[in-house]
């Protein structure tokens, strides 16, 4: 079976490059058109009428929440597609709040994102009805009504948002009217009680260090970086390297027989984590090497304690191709289009290998974790069928399922425990995020608990289309899954902003409360911290980012780390777009690196380029 090929994802202004194999990342080939991350111009007119959305599923929840709402008039319709520029390094990216012209050129305003210019007034909380619908209330505007726990007045086009609540954390101050230059709302120190991290003294940032990126002669992967109590650990060019974490010395590197294709985003407890590589570096004669071997890295120890290959049951000696690795517990498991398999983590004995049943189903990709779930596709290319089972990690026997809808090609595992899972239902995102809806589901039983709809023309979380286990821009935690919205104008003449909202995980809805990213910044989620959310603020282009803790209930913001904005250091920290970098935030220390790297042209031939960026507060 052919694997379709890896999700269009382009950062902005980059020109592009041939992109690497479906699959893995080892084999540049022509990539697809389309790619989220280009900017979206707006409409001629920003309120003419949308194209009729879809029919709500059979399954969508009762109460309405199974309907998305209608496109909103105030919305700019999708961009024509675009050369994929997946990973591309060189570019830098335009910060946020940086001034456009049309066209997208700098130094003039932009035309903003549809919010109205006269009141409207939707009844709060009500389902919207389905249809186009020609004029409508915003659908950004739909979204922070929705979430805010707050008076909303609209004067003028502008929006000011009157806070509520008593004096004791429960209020939702609004950072993008009240904080300078997006900093985050709330004392150093408040707000950090359910979580490890806690904020400095001194919240301002200095660079740790900063790793030059590796020459190449061909994209290549370096997908993978972890941080442990001493080192941050960085794929390389066919190796694995230990760094101090402060400082950036080399403290050990293992080298590989060929490049990296795919890295757990977990590890153990005593740090140890499990990569997929190839068996070989590239030659003439074999120019793009089988992505086939599983290994686990040693983070303490400073080596690789075990690789191998396995062999499909029904598909001869040659070892199988692997697209994805993760690990729960003991158990390290790669899946991919020939099936999965899983290993101990101490030792690689094989817990079980590649089979396909007789109805044709087979194991595409795995979560871990918390625990162990796997995407299980039947049926044909042209038709799949998708079931989504929590599994024995020992044994890897189902322990329930879920039954994917009908239009689902493509499942990513969100959060294994509790157990969430996003996927684009009809190719009805239209913007390259992968995901539609949200499922969140019993683990215990295979039953659906809700499915969340998300416009992609509001929020901005990502999966990889292909990938199992590649969502970012999102967290879960607390029963509530945790997403951002798309940019839209802020309050300044050039900023844009966006929020971050929550769904509950039981109910579907969209809760009261938010956290605002500030005039000219934008709040991703990177990961749970406890029960609050950690979070990176993208910066305008002459600032610095941020990291915050968002109180997971009270969504009150408490500022941990804010980088220089000094325009060199600045200027390397846009270089990483949010949705393209790998991004690490543990124990006052920020990490922003590459996960491909490719030949450099004649323009950057001599600037600086870098594979990781490091920031650190006392």
């Amino acid at each position: 079976m052919t694997q379709p090929p890896q999700p269009p994802q382009q950062p902005p202004n980059t020109p592009p490059p041939a992109g690497p194999p479906s699959g893995g990342f080892g084999a540049p080939q022509d990539p697809p058109p389309g790619g989220f991350g280009q900017p979206t111009p707006p409409p001629a007119d920003p309120f003419g009428k949308q194209p009729q959305q879809p029919a709500a599923p059979q399954d969508a929840p009762a109460g309405g929440y199974g309907t998305p709402p209608p496109a909103a008039g105030g919305y700019p319709t999708p961009p024509a597609p675009q050369p994929n520029g997946y990973g591309y390094p060189h570019a830098p990216q335009q910060g946020y709040g940086y001034p456009q012209g049309p066209g997208g050129q700098p130094g003039m305003p932009q035309q903003g994102y549809g919010y109205p210019t006269q009141p409207m007034q939707p009844q709060y909380g009500a389902p919207q009805p389905a249809g186009d619908g020609g004029k409508k209330f915003s659908t950004q505007m739909q979204i922070i009504v929705a979430a805010a726990v707050a008076v909303v007045l609209i004067i003028g086009g502008g929006i000011i948002y009157a806070s509520t609540g008593d004096d004791k954390g429960g209020t939702n101050e609004a950072s993008s009217s009240g904080a300078t230059g997006g900093e985050a709302k709330g004392g150093e120190g408040d707000g950090l009680a359910g979580g490890d991290e806690k904020a400095p003294a001194n919240t301002k940032s200095e660079v740790a260090f900063q790793l030059p990126e590796p020459v190449v002669t061909d994209i290549t992967t370096v997908m993978g970086s972890w941080v442990t109590d001493k080192a941050y650990v960085k794929s390389g060019v066919a190796e694995i390297t230990a760094y101090d974490r402060d400082k950036g010395t080399k403290l050990w590197s293992v080298p590989l027989p060929g490049e990296v294709c795919s890295a757990s985003r977990h590890m153990s407890k005593d740090f140890k984590t499990a990569i997929v590589f190839e068996e070989t570096k590239a030659t003439k004669a074999n120019k793009y090497p089988s992505c086939n071997q599983v290994g686990v890295i040693d983070m303490i120890a400073g080596k690789l304690l075990w690789s191998k290959g396995v062999t499909s049951a029904t598909g001869g000696d040659k070892p199988i191709r692997f697209d994805e690795v993760t690990l729960s517990g003991t158990t390290v498991a790669a899946g991919g289009t020939s099936g999965g398999a899983a290993f101990k983590l101490d030792d690689g004995a094989e817990l079980w290998k590649p089979k396909v049943g007789a109805d044709g189903c087979y194991d595409r990709g795995y979560a871990g974790g918390e625990a162990l779930a796997v995407v299980r596709k039947c049926g044909t290319s042209d038709s799949p069928q998708l079931t989504v089972q929590a599994l024995n990690p020992t044994t890897g026997a189902p322990l329930s399922s879920y039954q994917m809808p009908a239009g689902v090609d493509y499942a990513s595992i969100v959060s294994t425990k509790p157990l969430v899972v996003a996927a684009d239902v009809g190719d009805t995102a239209g913007d390259g995020s992968g995901i539609s809806d949200f499922f969140s589901i019993d683990a215990a039983t295979g039953k659906l608990i809700v499915r969340i709809p998300a416009d992609a023309e509001q929020y901005a979380a990502r999966c990889g289309s292909t990938e199992v286990e590649r969502c970012q821009n999102l967290a879960v935690g607390n029963n509530r899954l945790y997403v951002p919205t798309e940019n839209h104008d802020g309050t300044s003449e050039y900023g844009e902003t966006n929020e971050v909202v929550a769904f509950d995980l039981t109910t579907g809805k969209l809760l009261g409360g938010r956290a605002d990213a500030g005039d000219r910044y934008s709040l991703t989620p990177l990961r749970m911290d406890g029960t609050n959310v950690i979070a990176y603020k993208e910066p305008p282009y002459d600032k610095g980012g941020q990291i915050v803790s968002i109180d997971g209930e009270t969504f009150k913001q408490t500022l941990l780390m804010e980088n220089p904005s000094d325009e060199a250091v600045r200027e390397a920290e846009r270089r990483f777009s949010t949705d393209h970098s790998e991004i690490l935030y543990k124990d006052g220390r920020f990490f922003k690196s590459k996960r491909l790297v490719s030949k450099r042209s004649t323009s950057d031939a001599d600037e600086k380029l870098y594979l990781v960026v490091a920031y650190r507060t006392d």
